[in-house]
């Protein structure tokens, strides 16, 4: 299990959902039961752990919408947090899919959380990778969409200069192409983060009560964003649910710790970590 997972065959399935007005693309690959997996704020992509997942699972990746290319104004399509999980939960209808896993790395952790609460017989399991969707003020989350660009590694990663976090934001060479990434990235920060900010809680902590899925919950020990406190907080608000904390290793755990990470992801979506 290393960074350098081959990269699997991904073909992309375009749905006409929300009445029309929106068009969800959806990156899949792999085969096997069924796995959807929501993306951080700063877009999908498609990384080493998606790739370990797609191993074993079909790995269904919808990009939030205004982070598809060429498609950046789609998010005028959604008004409410509450819209976001209703069009999720027609695109899981739409792609035919049948009590699939869920798995979510931060903002796309909140969403996964919200689908689960929505829909408790939606998923078979639920993991979460440092979610968001819940506010402490003696621990508040750090503004991501307010960090200038040059301090997002330090924020995001416990060795902001070790290879992992070095290869995650590298940009691209030709500085045309690199212009067009930084502003991709503000891009999708700003469409995500229409559902987070001023407070990244819009009430999550009342709903979570009603999530039933097993549920596995994954935090870095150095998460300068959201503090490892709130892995607790999940876990209370989860009945079902347990907790894997990881040294050395900031906001982005399978990324920055990847083997740790797909070591306690696959033992427990393979009922071996109670």
């Amino acid at each position: 299990m290393t960074l350098d997972t081959a990269l699997p065959t991904i073909h992309e399935e375009a749905l006409d959902v929300w009445g029309g007005r929106l068009t969800m693309r959806v990156k899949v690959a792999g085969a096997g039961a069924p796995l959807l997996y929501l993306h951080p704020a700063a877009g999908l992509a498609w990384d080493p752990f998606l790739s370990h997942l797609a191993e074993r699972y079909t790995v269904y990746a919808p990009e939030f919408p205004g982070t598809s290319v060429g498609d950046p104004y789609a998010i005028h399509a959604v008004d409410e947090l509450s819209d976001v999980v209703l069009i999720y939960e027609e695109v899981i209808r739409r792609l035919g899919l049948v009590r699939p896993v869920l798995v979510g790395q931060s903002f796309g952790g909140m969403l996964a959380a919200e689908l689960a609460a929505y829909f408790p017989a939606l998923p078979e399991k639920l993991v979460l990778l440092a979610p968001i969707g819940l506010w402490r003020d003696d621990a508040p989350v750090a503004n991501w969409i307010a960090t200038p660009p040059d301090q997002l590694p330090a924020l995001l990663f416990h060795d902001p200069a070790g290879a992992a976090a070095q290869l995650m934001l590298k940009l691209p060479e030709d500085p045309e192409a690199a212009r067009a990434a930084t502003a991709g990235l503000v891009w999708a920060f700003g469409c995500t983060g229409k559902f987070t900010w001023p407070i990244p809680d819009r009430g999550l902590r009342n709903r979570l009560h009603r999530v039933t899925a097993s549920t596995l919950i994954v935090w870095g020990r150095q998460d300068r964003l959201i503090p490892v406190s709130y892995a607790d907080e999940f876990a209370v608000l989860i009945t079902d649910s347990r907790v894997v904390v990881i040294d050395d290793c900031g906001h982005i755990p399978q990324v920055e710790q990847f083997e740790q990470t797909v070591a306690a992801v696959d033992a427990f979506l393979h009922g071996e970590l109670r």
